[in-house]
């Protein structure tokens, strides 16, 4: 259609949104289905921040606020950074968006020129490379690998690099692998990113609260303090609080970045919901024994899930060190023919396949940027993810 941007021929929609929403039509239809494609905490939002909401209402906290965040949750996020992450921000220096989702976005509008070139690992999330699209840029997908638990290493880094190379987008833990950093992974990328001054990172840390086992989080700037003025951190309470509706997102960074997306979030959006900041301070400065209590209910369903998917026929599920994704291969059931006839020649054919005969909807690799592989998300009950597991074995099973 002549009268649409041409921007828009740039951009797919979002698979995950996409398999959310056939589930959804095969249920209406009376199917027996099994959705396992969304990235939501299944609990509900704590107590204590939706009280929090309603007293904000009952004050008449309901008029505009200000672009960047009320000044109570700007607080609160540089606290937060400082307590979880030593790092030192002052309120100024951060900003308040509706969801992860705008802070990125605001933060590629604010720095990308035609040609300028974004470094962001693959397998990756549906929508960093669509952002980038939007805004100008030109993604440059660096390689990772079942082998090295999905992570960017530093010669994979180094390999990518141009003189054009405006960001590093790094995300851990990663949606849709699940792989998290170490220490030592985050300070050999750093150890590249010092010999390349002109290289921004923008780390995604939006699952920062849910890694499991003895691993220990860390954050790019947090390891290599020479970063920190060349490093945007991104985080929010959607997965962590199970507030994803809420939709608040917020980062922290050198000044004059934060007033250039402030600028565009103003001609754009306004501010974020005053209802959703005042509930997202509680978050942030209220108790977190929900956020302690749920990791442990995720880190038995990735156990459970990663153990069943292992007994599936031509199944590899590596275990993530965090968010609520695995992210297996498929590898071994390419060239067999499904129950309908047809030859799974790819990993999108394998899900579409799985979802008609088994009634289980998962998200196929290549909308990640990396395959044959599949995303299941266990943000479910353990009795759903036992049985689409059996299911899945089932099918794995039933291939010729």
């Amino acid at each position: 259609m002549a009268f649409l941007a041409d921007a828009l021929s740039r951009v797919k929609p979002s698979a995950t949104i996409a398999v959310s929403q056939k589930a959804r039509d095969l249920k209406a239809k009376g199917r027996d289905v099994i959705s396992l494609g969304a990235g939501e905490p299944d609990f509900d939002t704590p107590d204590n921040v939706k009280n929090a909401a309603i007293e904000a209402i009952r004050r008449g906290e309901t008029k505009y606020p200000p672009v960047s965040g009320i000044p109570q949750l700007r607080d609160a996020v540089a606290r937060k950074f400082k307590r979880e992450n030593n790092l030192d921000y002052k309120p100024e220096q951060t900003i308040v968006g509706t969801g992860g989702k705008q802070i990125l976005f605001n933060a590629f509008m604010a720095t990308l020129n035609p040609g300028d070139e974004v470094i962001i690992p693959r397998p990756y999330w549906v929508s960093y490379p669509e952002m980038v699209a939007i805004c100008g840029g030109t993604s440059v997908f660096a390689e990772t690998s079942i082998d090295n638990g999905f992570k960017l290493t530093a010669a994979a880094l180094e390999k990518v690099i141009t003189p054009r190379t405006k960001w590093l987008v790094m995300n851990s833990p990663s949606n849709p692998s699940g792989a998290a950093y170490t220490e030592a992974e985050l300070r050999a990328l750093a150890d590249v990113l010092l010999r390349h001054p002109h290289v921004w990172t923008l780390t995604d840390d939006m699952y920062e609260h849910l890694t499991y086992g003895d691993f220990v989080f860390r954050t790019i700037a947090e390891v290599e303090p020479a970063l920190y003025e060349r490093t945007l951190t991104m985080n929010g309470v959607s997965k962590a609080y199970a507030m994803t509706g809420w939709r608040i997102g917020y980062a922290a960074g050198p000044v004059a970045l934060i007033k250039a997306m402030d600028m565009i979030q103003g001609q754009q959006t306004s501010g974020a919901c005053t209802i959703a900041q005042w509930a997202s301070v509680e978050a942030l400065n209220g108790p977190q024994d929900f956020v302690h209590r749920n990791k442990g209910i995720f880190q038995a369903r990735r156990d459970l899930v990663v153990s069943m998917l292992n007994q599936a026929r031509g199944i590899n599920c590596p275990t993530p060190e965090g968010a609520f994704y695995v992210y297996p291969s498929c590898a071994g059931l390419i060239g067999r023919k499904g129950p309908s006839g047809k030859t799974i020649a790819t990993d999108e054919d394998f899900v579409t396949e799985l979802l008609e005969a088994e009634g289980v909807a998962v998200v196929h690799g290549s909308a990640f940027g990396l395959g044959p592989n599949f995303r299941i998300s266990y943000a479910a009950s353990e009795q759903q993810l036992e049985e689409a597991c059996m299911r899945i074995q089932r099918f794995t099973a039933s291939l010729d």
